[in-house]
């Protein structure tokens, strides 16, 4: 019991340095060694939220997305975020993402899931009040040779090989949503 205890306490903190790096790399508008954290087999996904009644099984749609991205469409995004054709991030937004309670919900020797919470503070222009997005992810994190390795840690790196973004809001509150949740 407590070898499994200790060894869910080590893929937290691994995971959470992982969501960290990946967290400044967005701000820091790093968007291709972000892309570098992916899985060539990534699901990236956004579902729209929706209002229900109580009896309904989910809020979220499974048929319509905000953001429904592979690895080829991560890195059209990134590069053409990087780019001068990016109007809708002219001027860039100033984000700063705030990761909280995660949780490893299942893991096996190669994949961690887990889910974690996500507020990013976006700024843009001159504008006085931020828009504030606020999001649960669950992510299956792999270990891949050429993954991020935090400086304690010992063996293979960890990529994102899927994320799921259920955002809290149904309207949301920003003129877009060109950035990288």
């Amino acid at each position: 019991m407590q070898d499994e205890l200790e060894r869910r306490r080590t893929l937290r903190l691994e995971c959470e340095e992982f969501l960290y790096h990946a967290a400044e790399l967005l701000d820091d508008r790093r968007l291709s060694d972000w892309h570098d954290l992916v899985t060539e087999d990534i699901e990236y996904r956004v579902p729209i939220r929706t209002t229900r009644e109580r009896s309904s099984n989910t809020e979220f749609s499974e048929e319509a997305f905000h953001m429904k991205e592979d690895w080829g469409t991560l890195k059209v995004r990134t590069e053409r975020m990087s780019s001068d054709f990016a109007w809708s991030e002219d001027p860039p937004s100033r984000t700063r993402r705030q990761v909280s309670n995660v949780r490893v919900i299942d893991y096996t020797d190669d994949e961690i899931e887990l889910k974690s919470n996500l507020v990013i503070v976006r700024s843009r222009k001159a504008e006085t009040d931020p828009d504030i997005l606020s999001m649960e992810r669950h992510d299956t994190f792999r270990r891949e040779e050429d993954g991020y390795v935090p400086d304690w840690s010992e063996g293979g790196g960890l990529k994102l090989a899927r994320r799921t973004v259920l955002l809290d809001h149904t309207v949301i509150p920003t003129d877009s949503l060109s950035i990288i949740l």
